[in-house]
């Protein structure tokens, strides 16, 4: 996995990481000691940051198969 991550570009690290670094804080929020009403609009407002990657993340690397694969078939097409 870590042969993985370091074959990554830069921009997937960096949205790795930032989606580690707000899932942590959303955990460590989620047993602060604050009134509930700021715990939980803490919590939601951190998931919502760390799901916005996510998706973000899955769309880009969709978006990247997409073009790999239009590429290959224009080269196949191409050669013939």
């Amino acid at each position: 996995m870590l042969d993985e991550l370091r074959r990554a570009n830069r921009g997937t690290r960096v949205q790795y990481v930032m989606m580690v670094i707000f899932g942590g804080l959303c955990i460590l929020a989620a047993f602060a000691p604050f009134r509930e009403v700021i715990r939980i609009t803490t919590v939601g407002t951190l998931f919502g940051f760390t799901a916005g990657l996510w998706v973000s993340h899955l769309i880009q690397v969709l978006r990247r198969a997409i073009d790999a694969q239009q590429s290959n078939v224009q080269t196949a097409a191409e050669t013939q």
